[in-house]
């Protein structure tokens, strides 16, 4: 669906990060799924629903999910967003705060899942974590963007894993990925 909606360009330095970490990951069974990324014929034109990705420095990869303890490959929506991994009770819950604030947008990708798949799989937190940890290991990466709750229980401290605000939209559906 990304390549048809010509979402896919992204910038040679990015490629090359998503290279770089999927060839680390080989043997893993942890694959990278690319949701959204940027439209290539006009730089800083934004599209809907990501206003930030228009510059090829940006792109949305996939949580990592498994079933009955296996890696698996695939999300739990057919667009890859709006089906959230939320706040168990003994984590912060930032997204009622931004709700709960007037922030009305920051739950919006629950309208775009497209309809829901693989019910059977749940949240890979071994699995998402060594993703998130081998992109880290990138030198060109800026940022990266999850909700604090999940960044709290995989237990990261990279100063670049960054929350993005209750104006932008929830981030545990998927996680985004920025250049410098």
């Amino acid at each position: 669906m990304t390549v048809l909606l010509n979402r896919n360009y992204v910038k040679p330095e990015l490629n090359k990060l998503l290279l770089n970490t999927a060839k680390n990951l080989e043997g893993t069974k942890i694959e990278i799924h690319y949701l959204d990324a940027s439209f290539p014929f006009i730089n800083k034109f934004p599209l809907l629903p990501h206003l930030s990705h228009n510059d090829g420095k940006k792109i949305d990869i996939s949580l990592i999910y498994e079933s009955k303890g296996i890696i698996r490959k695939g999300q739990k929506s057919v667009s890859g967003y709006g089906v959230f991994e939320g706040s168990n009770s003994n984590e912060f819950d930032q997204i009622s705060k931004c709700i709960d604030n007037g922030y009305f947008q920051y739950d919006f990708p629950k309208y775009l899942t497209l309809g829901s798949i693989n019910d059977d799989f749940v949240f890979s937190e071994k699995g998402t974590r060594k993703l998130i940890t081998n992109i880290l290991n990138n030198q060109n990466l800026g940022k990266l963007f999850i909700e604090p709750h999940l960044k709290s229980r995989m237990n990261l401290k990279d100063k670049r894993i960054r929350y993005h605000g209750c104006k932008a939209v929830r981030h545990d559906d998927h996680i985004h990925v920025q250049l410098k």
